[in-house]
């Protein structure tokens, strides 16, 4: 079925949008109609992207950090002004360091569950107003992980984080559904972004093997033996936003391949 045109009328925000993930949710809703606002902190990365897509259809919006309030009020004002209220939120923006627990000094661990969780909850404070004003048909899709599901050696503020994003997303679902907002997460398994190329060169370092054996290792978790590619998130976040899935609520969608079963 094609999705062209699906989303027209609709304003997207999505969060950590210049590369990986982020970059393949906003293309694909940018290519199925929305008027999307491309939210991160560095211009350059979401220029490219706005490159890459229709002309008029993005408004960059740097200097997003979700780890600060002002700047997240101000960013949304400026996506207001060029595409109206928002209409579907994606919350993208996280980090996954790696570490050992007793490694993992109180810093690092306000860190990441500042990128990954709290960012999330002042992102959709911020932008709720839109979404309950648009009601039915509005969409909160967070982008949570495998991890926000089920348990990884060495980072464990990243689980706890994401685990935190699931029951945010669960409690929103409830919260909101009379308001005809659906609230959703996507958890995706080790996937072919940014991050993964962090977590190989890790390995390396750590371990001695070289990349591809790295990869190989963080491959075997899914049982289709490959990482996920940022396009298949992309796809599920499309689905999850289209009028089809007007039903699904409250709901961790894995894209695995297998990995975690819910």
């Amino acid at each position: 079925m094609s999705t062209t045109g699906v989303l027209s009328g609709h304003h997207a925000l999505v969060t950590g949008a210049g590369s990986g993930i982020g970059a393949a949710i906003a293309s694909a809703l940018a290519l199925a109609g929305a008027r999307v606002s491309l939210a991160g902190r560095r211009r350059a990365p979401l220029e490219e992207v706005a490159a890459a897509l229709p002309a008029g259809t993005t408004k960059v919006l740097d200097g997003f950090d979700v780890t600060d309030p002002e700047a997240i009020s101000g960013g949304a004002r400026l996506a207001r002004a060029a595409f109206g209220p928002i209409s579907i939120l994606v919350n993208n923006a996280g980090e996954a360091p790696s570490a050992p627990f007793e490694k993992t000094d109180a810093a690092l661990w306000d860190r990441v569950v500042s990128i990954n969780l709290t960012g999330a909850f002042h992102v959709t404070q911020a932008v709720v107003p839109d979404l309950k004003q648009r009601g039915s048909g509005a969409r909160l899709i967070n982008v949570a992980s495998t991890a926000g599901l089920t348990g990884y050696p060495y980072v464990a503020a990243y689980c706890a984080a994401k685990h935190g994003v699931i029951g945010l997303t669960r409690a929103l679902a409830l919260e909101f559904a009379r308001s005809g907002v659906t609230v959703n997460a996507v958890c995706p398994g080790f996937t072919e972004t940014p991050l993964i190329e962090r977590a190989v060169a890790t390995i390396v370092a750590r371990t001695g093997r070289d990349s591809s054996a790295a990869r190989a290792e963080l491959a075997k978790s899914n049982p289709q033996g490959r990482l996920v590619t940022p396009g298949e998130v992309a796809d599920a976040v499309l689905w999850l936003a289209s009028p089809g899935a007007s039903s699904i609520n409250g709901q961790a969608i894995v894209v695995a391949g297998g990995e975690v079963m819910t």
